[in-house]
């Protein structure tokens, strides 16, 4: 079996264990049924998501050019306080910020490789705890714009973490969490205006992903210098492929490339 297409983020299914699909153009793999299969996976050209040209990938899966005028691409979404939408104030393009800000949003707790704060929409989840490899994650506060998020998420990330050490998730060197207590911990760190938004006697939500093995020490792969890589597919985590040979490729940090992956065995 061969496939080629632009890498796109994989989606997600949470039942017992998590199935991942990757989207291929004119083919949806279920990655799952590739685990203990031998790999081939080889780079091919550029494909921006939003333009759709062949063009060198900037950031997050755009061209250059791209990545500094879509509004997808704003400031926003990685810095969710600095939304503008409810104020009726544009950023890039105030239709689009104010149907993506002017939503339910989740700030959650998540526990990948550590206990971290995060923020999402309401409709992302558990897609968002998938993607960051989280086996254990609890939402703590809904508000109803991404701006009270992004401030909750602020104030809150002065007590706990906001970032993933990636090798340490990939590794499951992780410890479980009573995720309610954490909750309670930093409740009274909430800002005022998001207090009311609490999430009262909520439970953790587990996630099991399909890993077969745990690399010891992740080597990550750069697709685009090496042009080619073939190896035994053990396990899926995160948004990321976990290779026997302790390879792993994060297929989010790729987006935008095309690349041939065939199935060998």
């Amino acid at each position: 079996m061969q496939y080629t297409g632009v890498l796109k983020k994989m989606n997600t299914e949470l039942l017992d264990t998590v199935q991942y699909y990757l989207d291929m153009n004119t083919d949806f793999i279920n990655v799952n049924q590739l685990l203990n299969k031998t790999i081939e996976m080889s780079f091919v050209t550029y494909e921006c998501l939003s333009c759709g040209l062949e063009k060198e990938i900037y950031r997050q899966g755009f061209c250059r050019s791209c990545f500094f005028e879509t509004p997808s691409a704003g400031d926003w979404i990685m810095r969710p306080e600095l939304s503008k939408a409810h104020l009726g104030e544009e950023d890039r393009d105030l239709e689009y910020e104010k149907k993506v800000q002017l939503q339910p949003h989740i700030v959650y707790l998540a526990n990948s490789s550590n206990v971290k704060v995060g923020v999402t929409r309401k409709t992302q989840v558990p897609t968002r705890w998938i993607d960051q490899g989280a086996h254990e994650a609890i939402e703590i506060v809904e508000v109803p714009n991404r701006y009270l998020a992004g401030i909750t998420e602020v104030a809150l990330k002065e007590h706990v973490a906001d970032k993933t050490n990636w090798r340490k998730m990939l590794k499951n060197d992780i410890e479980d969490e009573d995720l309610t207590k954490w909750q309670e911990r930093l409740k009274s760190f909430i800002p005022e205006e998001a207090k009311e938004y609490f999430i009262e006697n909520n439970k953790e939500t587990e996630i099991k992903f399909p890993v077969e093995q745990y690399p010891e020490k992740p080597k990550s792969l750069n697709i685009k210098k090496e042009g080619s890589y073939t190896g035994k597919l053990v396990g899926i985590k995160g948004q990321y492929f976990i290779f026997e040979d302790n390879t792993v490729f994060n297929v989010r940090a790729n987006e935008g490339l095309v690349v041939n992956i065939k199935v060998k065995s």
